[in-house]
């Protein structure tokens, strides 16, 4: 076996897990999920039979990633952050048929306890702070906050909150790494390679 699971860890027959993955305490990994390389599963992660998680995805203690979500490489889910698959669930109706899909793209961080409503896409390096309620689609390098969640700035992709209006034109440097990136509009671009 290329990863660690924990004995008190479930993983069922069929799962694939990619080489150097940990699986921690009282995980569940279900049979049709497919995890990538450098996985880190914390303390009672579930993650269901229809979800693709890429290569180096962290994922919490108390994470549970249904059907029908995809989480690039890179991304980063915070502690009891919640993901949905029903938009309108009901105990007494069967709505398995109407699971909504959604995208977490490469290197985005969902922090602690916030919530992502079923059917979005989190852009790439987009930051949606602890707490937050997403309902809508997330640029790529958005900082995002509140309920429901709203844009409140831009990130770096080192993580750090780069001085650009909400939209508009303009330059800004990441003071952490020296990147330099680029605002258009409503979207970002990173300068250096």
């Amino acid at each position: 076996m290329s990863y660690q699971v924990h004995p008190s860890a479930i993983v069922d027959d069929g799962a694939v897990i990619g080489e150097g993955s940990r699986v921690w305490h009282f995980a569940h990994v279900c049979a049709g999920a497919r995890i990538g390389r450098g996985c880190s599963l914390g303390q009672n992660v579930f993650v269901g039979n229809q979800v693709v998680i890429g290569d180096q995805v962290k994922i919490q203690n108390n994470v549970s990633v249904y059907d029908n979500v995809t989480l690039e490489d890179g991304v980063f889910c915070g502690p009891s952050m919640v993901f949905t698959n029903v938009y309108n669930p009901r105990s007494l109706i069967e709505r398995k048929s109407e699971y909504r899909n959604t995208l977490v793209k490469r290197g985005a961080t969902l922090g602690a306890n916030c919530t992502i409503v079923c059917g979005v896409t989190i852009g790439e390096f987009a930051f949606v702070g602890a707490g937050a309620v997403v309902n809508k689609d997330v640029p790529g390098y958005a900082l995002m906050v509140g309920v429901p969640a709203r844009q409140i700035g831009w990130m770096s992709e080192f993580g750090e909150q780069l001085d650009l209006p909400l939209e508009g034109e303009g330059e800004a440097r990441c003071l952490h790494s020296g990147v330099r990136y680029r605002l258009n509009g409503k979207q970002i671009s990173k300068l250096d390679a």
